[in-house]
């Protein structure tokens, strides 16, 4: 397929333009920027459009890149396209953000084209993006470990607008030669007699995209000659793949998510029959949500607090991107920052004496206390193996009859169970235990007259755990009224 064919049908397949619109080009005054230029030029009567250059100094290759911006402003007087060419100082944008030059390129260059759209009233810009950019970008998010959404590589159309360093109204980024492989466009200008600039930072393999170019894809190509043309059939299925996949996450994200106060809580339960696709779906929508800025939400993050939820106890800490956490909780769990979390158990001020056998009820909460004495011959296998943490069985003779409940106090120590007796600061046990901090001074704690006697949520001292001897079982379990109501939380 010729050149112009393969871009009136990219462009046709997704809509780039509108009748009468006018677009913005971006010209660098490279091959694919040209030609692409060129081509749309070619074309502009018969999709309607009307077409505006723009070119941007990033203000780093010194005279070189100011003899691209003269080239440019030639070509487009040559071409009677109007233009507009301004400086951009990326190495500052780059220090004052903390970037990296490319990145940093990639913004100053993109805020620059939208403020020309804007003030045109253009809705699209065009750029030169083809079917090698593809395949590189492709690759570089593979090795980042990208979910599918990376994986789908460069969009034909894209959005500009969601960003949080967009500064001006929704555009529609588009890519007419995303189809077409560098070596067409290349003979397409060698065959219209364009004559591109170089940019010699193309050759500079300290940038990680141009060793992918030089090095890495040409090894590929040693063991599939294709290799270029399988990745991007891949992208495309895998983007078929990716939108099917987000709708029926968006439709799990409006059954389970609830959203308040900059953080994000799901409901434990129908959170674990999900399939982990869906569960890896909503936890970067999540992150996406909470953290605009991010651009790239990481594999690792993602599995380590997909995992979490599964394994780690109520009251425990998962570290997420860009200061976010995800707290586990009894019923549910929550992302956001540093919080309460709002399903535990806890204790305001004071202390509340153990009603036992009998229910404590925790004031200004739906939470209650349960005590019950059992058989020790009575009681059931799985106790060895429990795996509430809001419920403890303890020797009852080892126990004490005049039983509190209080929050932590200044000193505090205990024998965590498992450590043969020794003793620790509750400080330094609730560091270890990652219990959060926000809830460190409510966590209830239920103490005899002599010492703490379970860290609620956590261990239970090592001087009350059950033995050979043990003939009385005190069984205590926090519930929250509402589970009583329903009957599906009542103590065995």
């Amino acid at each position: 397929m010729k050149l112009l064919d393969e871009v009136r049908e990219t462009i046709r397949k997704h809509s780039m333009f509108g009748d009468g619109d006018i677009t913005v080009v971006g010209v660098s005054g490279g091959p694919d920027s040209l030609c692409l230029l060129h081509a749309l030029k070619a074309l502009k009567r018969e999709l309607g459009i009307a077409l505006h250059m723009a070119h941007l100094d990033h203000g780093i290759r010194g005279d070189e890149s100011r003899a691209d911006a003269h080239y440019v402003e030639a070509l487009a007087q040559e071409w009677q396209v109007p233009v507009t060419v301004e400086y951009g100082d990326v190495p500052a944008y780059a220090a004052q953000h903390k970037l990296a030059i490319e990145e940093a390129a990639r913004r100053v260059r993109y805020l620059f084209l939208g403020r020309v759209a804007h003030e045109l009233g253009a809705p699209s810009i065009a750029v030169g993006h083809n079917a090698d950019d593809q395949v590189e970008t492709i690759l570089m998010h593979w090795m980042r470990g990208s979910g599918l959404g990376g994986l789908r590589g460069i969009l034909p159309v894209q959005t500009l607008g969601a960003q949080p360093w967009w500064s001006g109204p929704p555009l529609k980024l588009v890519r007419p030669l995303l189809e077409v492989p560098r070596s067409e466009i290349e003979a397409y200008c060698q065959r219209h007699g364009l004559e591109p600039r170089f940019d010699r930072s193309n050759l500079d393999l300290t940038y990680h995209r141009n060793r992918i170019r030089h090095q890495l894809i040409p090894h590929l190509e040693s063991f599939n000659p294709r290799i270029r043309d399988a990745l991007r059939r891949s992208a495309r299925a895998i983007s078929d793949d990716y939108d099917y996949l987000r709708l029926k996450g968006l439709q799990a994200w409006d059954q389970l998510a609830q959203e308040s106060e900059g953080a994000i809580i799901f409901p434990l339960r129908p959170w674990l029959e999900l399939h982990p696709s869906l569960q890896r779906q909503l936890l970067r929508e999540t992150i996406h949500r909470l953290r605009k800025s991010l651009r790239d939400i990481n594999w690792i993050h993602v599995e380590q607090a997909r995992l979490g939820i599964e394994e780690k106890a109520t009251g425990a800490r998962i570290t997420l991107p860009q200061g976010l956490f995800l707290f586990m909780g009894y019923e549910e769990f929550v992302i956001g920052e540093e919080m309460p979390l709002p399903d535990l158990p806890l204790i305001m001020e004071g202390e509340l004496a153990l009603k036992m056998p009998g229910i404590t009820l925790l004031p200004g909460s739906e939470w209650r206390l349960t005590a019950k004495t059992i058989e020790a011959a009575k009681l059931p296998r799985q106790v060895q193996d429990n795996e509430d943490p809001w419920q403890a069985y303890l020797d009852l003779e080892r126990t004490c009859e005049n039983l509190i409940l209080r929050g932590r106090r200044t000193g505090d120590r205990f024998q965590p169970q498992g450590m043969g007796g020794k003793g620790k600061t509750l400080n330094d046990f609730m560091i270890d235990a990652k219990v959060p901090q926000s809830v460190r001074d409510n966590l209830p704690l239920v103490v005899s007259p002599s010492h703490i006697i379970w860290v609620a949520g956590y261990r239970i001292d090592e001087r009350v755990k059950i033995t050979n001897e043990t003939r009385q079982v005190l069984h205590l379990r926090f519930v929250k009224a509402r589970q009583n109501q329903r009957g599906s939380s009542s103590v065995n």
